[in-house]
């Protein structure tokens, strides 16, 4: 893509009411107003709230909006020029129950209040397989223990990834770490009793990995 539709989409999303920008010194000192007050001041309602981390183009959190208008979705993403899509579909379709936060997913704990989400959809994250990398993989340690930070006492966590290393990762951190794993499998399109959220949604790259007949894991759980 190039700068100059890149600079088109950052003006076009500063213009659009489903979009929030925070400083990152305004995230950083706490200071983001939105924390703990997401319902009130955004939703103007006490629906469940459900985040996507690293969300891209957006496109899974405005179809979970469109097909569960009683739950609350925030798509959280620090490339602007990707969830610009998401953001514009959602306006143009005027799907209130839909917003875009950009930040980045590390300081997830300055932008909600502790036990202000219900769920968290982690959808096709880059695996970072290189050992050094292993602090920037979204099922690490230290970011299972920000988002029970901020979910609910029996909150979910959904990953979903055609990535067989970042499947295998996680649910062996997840078993030793004794989080409860309510439902996984490798190769999700193939089993019978798959969730509807999990298969009945794809995004633009997923319907490519499915054409090539690349597997789609799944993992559902929750932090003890």
């Amino acid at each position: 893509m190039g700068s100059k539709n890149k600079l088109k989409r950052f003006r076009e999303n500063e213009t659009f009411s489903n979009v929030y920008q925070p400083g990152r010194e305004e995230v950083m000192n706490d200071n983001f107003a939105l924390k703990g007050n997401w319902n009130k001041e955004v939703f103007k309602n006490n629906n469940p709230i459900v985040l996507e981390l690293g969300c891209g183009k957006g496109e899974y959190s405005v179809e979970l909006a469109r097909r569960y208008p009683n739950i609350n979705f925030i798509g959280v993403d620090i490339k602007g020029s990707r969830f610009w899509r998401g953001a514009k579909t959602a306006v143009e379709e005027n799907i209130p129950n839909v917003v875009f936060l950009r930040t980045q997913i590390e300081l997830i704990e300055n932008c909600f209040a502790t036990h202000e989400v219900d769920e968290i959809w982690i959808t096709f994250p880059d695996p970072q397989i290189k050992y050094k990398r292993t602090k920037h993989r979204l099922t690490n340690e230290e970011f299972l223990a920000r988002y029970k930070n901020i979910l609910k006492e029996e909150g979910i966590i959904n990953l979903k990834t055609d990535s067989e290393f970042m499947h295998g990762y996680t649910l062996g951190l997840l078993h030793g770490a004794g989080h409860k794993v309510l439902y996984a499998n490798h190769n999700v399109y193939r089993n019978e009793g798959a969730p509807e959220m999990v298969t009945g949604i794809q995004t633009f790259y997923e319907s490519q990995y499915l054409e090539q007949n690349k597997p789609i894991t799944y993992i559902k759980f929750q932090l003890k």
